[in-house]
């Protein structure tokens, strides 16, 4: 069995969101890499005052061909878990065949799924200006409080804010409309995959996570679906983070499929 996690970050975050299941996994005996996206790995504070300029054109493909080098570069194949546009990463990834086993926490649209409502209500500030293509958009303290966090503590929102977003390329979103990658729904290669959605989730909608799983559950390998009610998508870091954590890792490590290539171990000196 595999002891390397890789988790992925969607957009609005980096790899600091993944600060409480990081430790956890790692104090349950596994190696995790949490890698940011390109142009995205520097404290959310920087981010925000001086965002690279690259980070602009960045688009979905240069995401998954990112987190697909780090992944071939491991000295063993790991579970993938990704949260929102990093869970659409993750479906990618093992499309391509990577990973030995994915789960994706409230998927962000995906290639071949319509929008559902909260999906299109929640791109809207992106989708009404016409340039957000090549811009690095922010999202706005109301928009954390009232729609992406809507369940966290109120008297906690703005230290919330100031502690985990960051600035995200328009692209990714409209990448999620247009998207010349493709998933294939039926790739016998794909390993077994779970899909986690929120009852709450104002970004993703629950019925949106539901229609992706009936589409991956066209392949061949195991597909599952866990919706968790009352969580909103902020799941992973509001209270009650560690019940979603348990249930990725528990699931994926019991339904991994075996790894395809041998550990490399380094050359003792």
């Amino acid at each position: 069995m595999t002891k390397t996690i890789m988790l992925i970050h969607g957009a609005w975050l980096n790899s600091l969101s993944w600060e409480g299941f990081k430790a956890r996994y790692e104090a349950a005996g596994f190696t995790v890499h949490a890698p940011d996206w390109p142009y995205d790995d520097r404290d959310p504070a920087a981010l925000r005052a001086a965002p690279k300029p690259e980070l602009a054109y960045l688009g979905q493909r240069q995401i998954v061909d990112h987190y697909a080098d780090l992944i071939t570069a491991l000295p063993e194949e790991p579970i993938l878990i990704g949260h929102s546009l990093g869970g659409v990463i993750v479906q990618h990834l093992l499309d391509r065949g990577l990973g030995v086993a994915g789960v994706a926490i409230n998927p962000a649209p995906t290639p071949g799924v319509p929008l559902y409502p909260h999906a299109i209500r929640s791109a809207l500030p992106v989708f009404i200006d016409p340039l957000s293509w090549r811009k690095a958009k922010t999202m706005s303290h109301a928009f954390f409080r009232d729609r992406f966090a809507q369940t966290a503590a109120k008297d906690q929102a703005e230290a919330l804010y100031d502690r985990y977003i960051v600035p995200t390329p328009g692209r990714v979103y409209w990448n999620g409309v247009v998207n010349p990658m493709k998933i294939h729904w039926e790739n016998p290669d794909r390993a077994p995959l779970l899909l986690i959605g929120g009852e709450l989730d104002l970004i993703a909608d629950a019925a949106m996570t539901r229609a992706i799983y009936r589409k991956q559950s066209r392949a061949p390998s195991r597909t599952d679906l866990a919706i968790f009610p009352g969580r909103s998508h902020w799941t992973c870091v509001d209270p009650g983070w560690e019940q979603v954590a348990d249930k990725a890792l528990q699931w994926a490590v019991g339904h991994a499929r075996a790894p395809r290539r041998a550990k490399v171990f380094p050359i003792a000196a």
